[in-house]
């Protein structure tokens, strides 16, 4: 999402906490810096409400902390922030596969196969929101098919924590992501929990180190963090 596209935009503070989680890990709020609520709202061309609900948001998220009478600063992101969130995000995960694995019905893998076709296609273009969102919506429908509400919501209050408009610019990422969801396709198509179960936590398990090594490279993580 570009800062233009905001006053457009109905004014939810879900979309600021995007922007300004995606500017964190992308190393453009590096750690230590403050963001004002007044400049971050005229840069977005919306009021301090939405603004502010999204910072403290980040904050409960643990990714910004607020001072008194100086505002919110940027907290540093950690290797063990991105593993831990990449394990949680695997178990269960791999548990919403396994139970899609023996729910999901033709619609529903018919659906998942054409966001995954499309995703693949993005990949080929330049639209890194349009694959982030793609990307997204795949694995809610996994989450929707495997007929558990509250442990699909849980998987996306987790989600909300994982740097997911990264990904795309990790070094080889969309060829092994593609890889990996394929598989889970295949798993699902055979009704095969196992095997979906597997594919799903070694492809979210797997994304932690490749993300490390972006982050470094960016240097929103440090060597000793």
């Amino acid at each position: 999402m570009t800062v233009g596209e905001f006053a457009a935009r109905p004014q939810l503070s879900e979309d600021v906490a995007r922007f300004v989680r995606t500017r964190i890990f992308d190393g453009t709020y590096a750690a230590g810096r403050y963001i004002r609520l007044e400049q971050l709202a005229a840069e977005l061309g919306i009021s301090v409400t939405p603004v502010r609900e999204a910072l403290f948001e980040l904050r409960a998220e643990g990714l910004l902390a607020q001072q008194p009478r100086r505002g919110f600063v940027v907290l540093p992101v950690t290797r063990r922030d991105i593993t831990d969130v990449s394990g949680v995000q695997a178990h269960i995960g791999g548990e919403l596969a396994a139970r899609a694995a023996l729910a999901v019905s033709p619609e529903q893998l018919a659906e998942i196969t054409s966001i995954q076709d499309r995703l693949e296609a993005a990949y080929d273009g330049d639209d890194a929101d349009l694959v982030v969102r793609l990307n997204h919506d795949f694995h809610r429908a996994i989450n929707v098919a495997a007929a558990s509400p509250k442990l699909a919501q849980l998987m996306s209050q987790i989600t909300r924590y994982a740097p997911e408009a990264v990904f795309p610019m990790v070094s080889g990422w969309p060829a092994r992501s593609t890889k990996d969801h394929r598989r889970v396709i295949a798993a699902l198509a055979a009704h095969d929990e196992d095997k979906a179960r597997t594919a799903m936590s070694e492809h979210l398990a797997d994304g932690a180190e490749p993300l490390i090594a972006h982050l470094l490279s960016c240097g929103v993580l440090h060597p000793e963090h």
